[in-house]
């Protein structure tokens, strides 16, 4: 069961929430809305496995260590 963060349209309220195949709204554990957007992980967003990638020091082929290479 994976975890997913969460902002709440009503309040404003950010939340991280263990989602179970069951469950098929997500309510504000703040104000019990349901109106309420999943947010995109910076994990997600970031995609690199900081094994490979550290700030360069392992990467021949860039100086940023952000390149295809260190984040294959």
């Amino acid at each position: 069961m994976p975890i997913f963060e969460y902002i709440c349209n009503n309040c404003g309220h950010s939340f991280e929430k263990l989602i179970r195949r069951s469950e098929p709204t997500i309510a504000c554990p703040n104000c019990s809305s349901e109106k309420t957007t999943k947010k995109l992980s910076s994990f997600a967003v970031n995609g690199c496995d900081s094994k490979k990638s550290s700030g360069g020091h392992s990467c021949s082929s860039c100086s940023g260590g952000r390149c295809s290479t260190c984040c294959g």
